[in-house]
């Protein structure tokens, strides 16, 4: 994400490996039949929702490049879980599942009747072939949090057996998101490059037609196993706005609902906009590669986390919504640590302590990576400055600032947000494992790998899960260089002809929602 605004559009480029899609023609699918997309619809629902928000990367979630694009392939894709409004799993296209006693394997039971949307049956069979090519696939950016995945067994049409390496009760979590939606085999088989425009799922929408980087335009599923829960007709997609012409684009009609920055809450209710302000998992955080110098001294990692005023960031940056933070999840997560709750408070005195132990007596000098270098990082220049770190601010394209950052490892110290992840193991992966996309030295103490494995090995619903994973996270924050700095909460302006949306902290879900 750009870390100077909330922008979900950029921060899906810098969450996962991969650049997107190349602007392209519109491509009209099947099932479009030429329809009015903005026509009432029948069987009592009608309206069209259009969403200001992103686009994906890709619509195929094996190789979607995006943590951020959880939220528009979930209106094309089923799963057999899917996260309630506090992340925790629940049944989706499976009814039930049960782990064995041992927790080396998982079954889950199928709803009947199941369908994708071109009416194929969705059966344990599909559910095998999709996750198999999750598993598998050489290229798939899904098979790294399905390793614990011995094999998937379709023992009749209904059940659907996942046998593990070893004990992980992460897995109803791992398959509420990208990890888990089941794509339709027969798409993949056929021609399993197309899925990246035209996806193939069994979510409440399916896609009608596209326009790459410009425009999605979805209708009803009506196939969708709860289906009666979704009353729009019509879905729209558009790329995040512009955040000077957010408001007026959602006061002439061009969008119903849109995320907009803090800067712009005060303009949308002005407006008499609805505005919803929904915690998120979203961080934004400082990337530091230990392997470049200063960083390869922790006493300069340790000085450059006191350095920051964090409240001031979130009163300058997000305009006062959202909480300083020093670690990857947000108050009132199962994985929040209390006792981690203020760990690198702002203390200028500290840090110049530090860079004089680390040797660096008369301050240091680095530099700052980022997309853009006006907001957050000027900011982080200033307050650095107080204490002796001396910054220069060097712009990478965004485009390109996956490659260079988290694939070439070339740079010391960079600005980026952290989506969250479905599972808090997954989090702690993509953060702080050793092949971690946001761990750029790629090393892991194996005290914090040991502490995550033993969360896995927790079942969630044990009374020893939350302690555990609150272990995991006060160790990983006090022994890994990230540094966090507040949390973002998602912050959405409706017109008033639309209703309420769920407040979902994970994936921004439209059960229930209406447009007149």
């Amino acid at each position: 994400m750009n870390a100077s605004t909330s922008s979900p559009s950029v921060l899906a480029r810098r969450s996962f490996l991969g650049l997107g899609l190349a602007t392209g023609a519109s491509l009209l699918l099947a099932a479009c039949g030429g329809a009015d997309v903005t026509a009432a619809g029948s069987g009592g629902n009608s309206g069209t929702l259009r969403w200001g928000w992103a686009l994906p990367t890709s619509w195929d979630p094996v190789f979607s490049s995006a943590g951020w694009d959880v939220h528009m392939l979930s209106l094309v894709y089923a799963g057999l879980t899917r996260l309630d409004e506090q992340g925790k799993a629940v049944p989706a296209l499976a009814s039930a599942w049960t782990y064995a006693p041992d927790g080396t394997s998982v079954t889950f039971t199928l709803r009947p009747g199941l369908t994708f949307s071109d009416g194929t049956a969705l059966d344990a069979t599909a559910v095998k072939q999709s996750l198999d090519r999750g598993r598998t696939d050489p290229k798939s950016l899904v098979a790294p949090q399905l390793t614990h995945v011995k094999d998937v067994a379709a023992p009749d049409a209904g059940t659907v057996v996942l046998h593990l390496t070893q004990p992980d009760y992460q897995i109803p979590n791992l398959l509420a998101g990208k990890t888990g939606m089941i794509v339709n085999p027969r798409a993949f088989t056929a021609d399993a490059a197309a899925l990246a425009t035209q996806p193939a799922g069994s979510g409440p929408f399916t896609l009608t037609s596209y326009t790459q980087n410009a425009k999605a335009v979805l209708k009803r599923n009506p196939s969708y196993w709860e289906a009666g829960s979704i009353k729009l007709e019509n879905f729209e997609l558009y790329p995040l706005p512009d955040a000077a012409t957010v408001v007026a684009a959602l006061q002439s009609g061009q969008y119903d609902v849109a995320q907009i920055p803090g800067s712009q809450v005060a303009a949308a209710k002005a407006a008499g906009l609805e505005v919803q302000v929904i915690p998120s998992l979203v961080v934004a955080v400082l990337d530091v590669n230990t392997t470049k110098a200063p960083f390869d001294n922790p006493d300069v990692v340790s000085a450059l986390k006191y350095a920051i005023d964090r409240d001031a960031l979130v009163k300058t940056q997000q305009f006062g919504y959202g909480e300083a933070n020093y670690q990857p999840f947000p108050k009132g997560y199962v994985g929040y640590d209390p006792a981690s709750a203020d760990l690198y408070r702002y203390d200028p005195a500290k840090a110049k302590a530090l860079l004089a132990q680390a040797g660096h007596p008369d301050g240091v000098d680095l530099t700052i990576t980022t997309t853009s270098a006006q907001g957050l990082p000027e900011q982080l220049q200033d307050q650095l400055k107080q204490v002796g770190i001396r910054t220069t601010i060097e712009v990478v394209p965004v485009a390109q600032a996956t490659q260079i950052v988290y694939v070439q490892h070339s740079k010391a110290l960079f600005t980026d947000q952290f989506a969250g992840r479905d599972s808090a193991p997954q989090a702690f992966q993509v953060l702080f494992g050793e092949q971690g996309l946001m761990n750029p030295a790629r090393t892991t103490p194996p005290e914090l790998a040991a502490a995550v494995e033993k969360v896995s090995r927790t079942p969630l619903d044990s009374a020893e899960y939350p302690a555990t994973l609150q272990a995991a996270t006060a160790l990983a924050v006090r022994t890994m260089p990230n540094v966090f700095l507040y949390s973002v909460p998602r912050i959405l302006a409706r017109r008033r002809s639309v209703s309420a949306l769920p407040a979902a902290t994970v994936v921004q879900r439209f059960e229930g929602v209406t447009a007149s």
